[in-house]
């Protein structure tokens, strides 16, 4: 009797153990593959703009001798080169060509975001006159109006700005065109600093216009400059946005004025501050 209690009690322990380890196993944590941590998601690159360029030749035909102008414009670059002999240029403009011989001008923009290119066409033509409808022919004062643009200059400055270079290009190639017209530089000033100051500063801005536009080939003797300093605001502010638009040489139709009555004092000879 005795050992079959011991046997009973022996046997139940076995069974209690085994329990107890079954019991510990099933309480395991198992980690779902799920759960791993997913790499975090690459940065987007952003992207770079890609350069644009036109080019057109205006008139795209012409006699032998006449001349043509070429025009462009570039964005999203760093240089702009045109072939032909033109060369490196600005990204936008206009230059005027007499070709001798029939030929495509090619330009080619380079930016970060890649290159691009654009052609025109110029056909010189020997021996025969040019079949065109007649131009109208459009009055010298509003010819002026359109063609003809301002510059503007930085505080305290009379250097021309590549901005202002661009446009005295246009000017130029324009009042070759028009070799009658005669045209007044003013040069104007913000009202920061004192008149006499300002009347010096504005007429060397327009000095330096003027040196420009003779130096592209327009006739000396057709421009005359003149310095209001800061009397003719073009914008009456008194905040740096209307100072901006201030700081100018202004061009206007010289119209019967003689060159004695545009000069003006124009104060002390150091340079003024704007």
């Amino acid at each position: 009797m005795k050992q079959t209690c011991h046997l009973g009690m022996l046997t139940w322990l076995i069974l209690a153990g085994a329990m107890v380890l079954i019991g510990g196993c099933s309480r395991k944590q198992v980690i779902p593959a799920t759960s791993a941590l997913s790499a975090p998601p690459e940065a987007e690159t952003p992207l770079v703009p890609v350069p644009t360029i036109t080019i057109t030749a205006s008139p795209p035909a012409v006699n032998m001798g006449q001349s043509t102008t070429i025009s462009w414009t570039a964005e999203n670059t760093t240089s702009v080169y045109i072939d032909q002999g033109i060369g490196k240029v600005e990204s936008s403009g206009q230059r005027t060509i007499s070709p001798s011989v029939s030929a495509t001008y090619t330009a080619k923009a380079e930016g970060p975001g890649g290159d691009a290119t654009a052609s025109t066409r110029v056909t010189v033509i020997e021996g025969a006159e040019v079949t065109a409808s007649p131009p109208r022919t459009v009055p010298d004062s509003e010819f002026f109006a359109t063609r003809v643009n301002h510059v503007y200059f930085d505080f305290d400055k009379y250097d021309l700005r590549a901005d202002a270079i661009v446009t005295l290009d246009q000017n130029a190639a324009a009042l070759k065109e028009r070799s009658g017209i005669h045209l007044i530089i003013e040069g104007h000033c913000d009202e920061c600093g004192s008149e006499k100051y300002n009347l010096a500063l504005g007429d060397r801005r327009a000095q330096a216009a003027r040196k420009y536009l003779v130096a592209r080939g327009v006739e000396v003797d057709r421009i005359d400059t003149i310095s209001y300093g800061e009397e003719r605001p073009f914008d009456p502010g008194h905040n740096e946005e209307a100072w901006a638009k201030n700081r100018r040489a202004h061009f206007v139709v010289r119209d019967g004025m003689s060159r004695a009555n545009t000069s003006k004092a124009t104060g002390p000879s150091q340079v003024p501050r704007d």
